[in-house]
């Protein structure tokens, strides 16, 4: 098969298009086809800084494609079947940047026979991670349905990138008000694109105070991409019982918080790491996306405030730098191309 590799840690340049041999479904696991790998900022981070194994690492945690062989224990029913894929390279060799991937079933999602492969490739580090950060906070319910966010307000700072265009998207889902901050017009209409009820230009405004003009109380949740540079923000529009999720370090790796102004509320400053999170956390975000997707709530797109860039799998290293750049919306590696 078609298989992106690295050997050694590095820039996008120690990616290597590579034929290597499709590998064979354990006990447990099954074998997916690929028809789109997603590219997350986690993916070009580990491949920056971890030493690869033996036999090479293929990158990549996410992807969507069709189960086309199982392992011993795993019903041969779901041969056939289309599927979403989380963390495939997390402690694997087998990311989904080539033709074929092998993970536990339980890390394979049905994804039914409308939503397309692009969209499944966009689920699963951003829309897991989202999850968590929508539910951390005591004053919420661990599950998200329509209306289980009903009342409630969220503030989603860096509304345009993936992870803020997923809390919004689940966010609206679960009947939500929902704040989104942003740096520009144009990202303004791409959080309004995926479904935020309030956009705030944080260049051009006062955060706070468009905060509070919409809930004086505070809000309920938080989801935080740089919590160094919006502590002092979070902290005085924290509701009750309300919880500041920092799921990236944009901006600065350190953060400082007025103590006695978060007792107060009883604030919880919430860090969010989606590979190490508490396991029936994590089954309950799985579960939880896909009532989403199968309810037509999430989009990719322009439409839904997510434009697509796709590469083909021999470029997956200009796909790593663009996200590395920054890239407004999701880039994904046609597999197949």
């Amino acid at each position: 098969m078609r298989a992106i590799t690295y050997t050694q840690p590095g820039g996008p340049d120690v990616l290597q298009l590579v034929d290597r041999p499709t590998p064979d479904p354990g006990p447990g696991e099954v074998r997916v086809r690929l028809a789109f790998s997603g590219v997350n900022p986690t993916d070009w981070k580990t491949r920056s800084t971890a030493e690869p194994g033996p036999g090479g690492q293929v990158p990549n945690q996410d992807g969507a494609g069709t189960i086309d062989a199982v392992g011993e224990g795993v019903a041969p029913v779901l041969v056939g079947e289309r599927v979403w894929v989380w963390e495939a390279a997390w402690q694997r060799p087998h990311g989904t940047a080539a033709e074929y991937t092998v993970v536990p079933a339980r890390q394979t999602v049905l994804l039914g026979a409308d939503p397309s492969f692009e969209l499944g490739a966009a689920l699963g580090i951003p829309f897991l991670t989202a999850h968590r950060c929508l539910t951390v906070a005591e004053s919420l319910p661990d599950r998200l349905a329509p209306g289980s966010l009903n009342g409630r307000t969220v503030l989603v700072q860096g509304g345009a990138g993936a992870v803020g265009n997923a809390a919004i998207q689940l966010a609206r889902w679960a009947e939500a008000t929902v704040i989104a901050t942003v740096s520009s017009p144009a990202k303004a209409q791409l959080a309004a694109k995926a479904g935020a009820d309030h956009v705030v230009d944080y260049t051009q405004q006062d955060v706070v105070a468009e905060v509070r003009k919409i809930a004086p109380k505070g809000v309920d949740s938080i989801v935080e991409v740089s919590a160094a540079q919006n502590a002092a923000t979070d902290a005085q529009v924290i509701a009750m019982h309300g919880a500041v999720a920092m799921y990236a370090d944009d901006g600065g790796a350190e953060v400082t918080i007025p103590v006695r102004a978060q007792m107060v509320p009883n604030a919880r400053w919430q860090f969010v790491l989606v590979y190490t999170e508490p396991a029936r956390a994590k089954d309950i975000a799985v579960e939880d996306v896909n009532a989403a997707v199968l309810d037509g709530a999430v989009r990719v797109g322009a439409d839904a405030g997510l434009p697509l860039h796709v590469h083909p799998l021999a470029e997956t290293a200009a796909a790593h730098q663009a996200v590395q750049d920054g890239a407004v919306g999701k880039v994904l590696i046609d597999v197949t191309s």
